[in-house]
């Protein structure tokens, strides 16, 4: 596996990047097929680089049985939220939904979803977690924003930081979650997502559905 490291993007040592180019798929999808093909893919930290979508996905070791393990998807997506936040317009809420949505001053920006192989029993500790994040980078493809109400993007709201200082943020948060959780125990790292969602994060469902538009290959407009 040949590794690109993509200029100026910064990571902490723990992850690996990986930039595609535009015409090469999905973050996610790339990812998944790494962990499956590849053993030392943990660590692997995939950059898509499609038009008008900000993404990126990682490979994860879990040392757990998949029944405690999937959880780590709520440490990422509070990675995102917290990445987003970081770098926002002031006074403007960042949210979270049970369906793994991210939503910016109410309006759906993104979200997030968790892979593992489909294989793997939920007493067993899967080979390989992928999770996965989305951000509508612009909605000019989409035309008048009048059509998509419900829908915003980081350009549409001012986001001055591009889009590798977000996924440099993203990287350090997810980090520090990864960290608590080793140093402290899943709950620990969990109540992280409160400070973004109503729900209990145990609750949490990453598989895209609420946010995620397979036809377009990205989030739903």
């Amino acid at each position: 596996m040949t590794f690109v490291d993509p200029p100026g993007l910064m990571l902490p040592p723990a992850f690996r990047p990986l930039r595609l180019p535009a015409a090469a798929g999905t973050a996610h999808d790339r990812a998944c097929r790494l962990a499956e093909g590849d053993d030392e893919a943990a660590g692997t930290l995939v950059v898509g680089a499609r038009p008008g979508t900000l993404e990126v996905a990682v490979v994860l070791a879990p040392e757990e049985p998949l029944s405690l393990s999937r959880r780590v998807g709520v440490v990422g997506l509070t990675a995102l939220a917290e990445a987003v936040g970081s770098h926002a317009p002031p006074d403007k809420p960042v949210t979270l939904d049970a369906a793994g949505t991210l939503f910016f001053d109410r309006a759906r920006l993104g979200g997030g979803r968790l892979a593992w192989a489909q294989a793997c029993a939920e007493e067993a500790v899967p080979d390989w977690l992928v999770f996965s994040a989305m951000l509508i980078a612009s909605k000019r493809e989409a035309g008048d924003p009048g059509h998509t109400p419900d829908s915003t993007s980081l350009e549409e709201e001012g986001f001055e930081a591009g889009a590798d200082a977000l996924v440099e943020s993203f990287a350090r948060h997810l980090l520090r979650g990864l960290s608590l959780w080793a140093e402290d125990g899943p709950a620990a790292a969990l109540l992280r997502a409160r400070d973004y969602l109503d729900a209990d994060p145990a609750t949490l469902r990453l598989d895209g559905a609420g946010w995620f538009d397979p036809v377009r290959g990205g989030p739903r407009l």
